[in-house]
């Protein structure tokens, strides 16, 4: 049985393994119970999370279930 992928990075250009994970939504289009998720490894997690709250979406940072599996 073949190993499961590793999570990799939404940065564009990025293939590292994610360790976090970007819960968000954009209020103006997307309804409270609709998050969407970007994932984001050590180097990119900051670059992430200050691009979404620049704009002021609700968002929250969580570790990535299954990084290290």
């Amino acid at each position: 049985m073949d190993a499961p992928a590793p999570l990799t990075c939404s940065r564009a250009g990025c293939r590292e393994t994610a360790s976090w994970r970007i819960e968000w939504r954009n209020p103006r289009i997307h309804t409270e119970d609709r998050v969407k998720v970007w994932l984001a490894c050590d180097e990119h997690v900051e670059f992430l999370r200050e691009f979404l709250a620049a704009r002021e979406f609700p968002l929250r940072v969580v570790p990535a279930v299954g990084a290290d599996a």
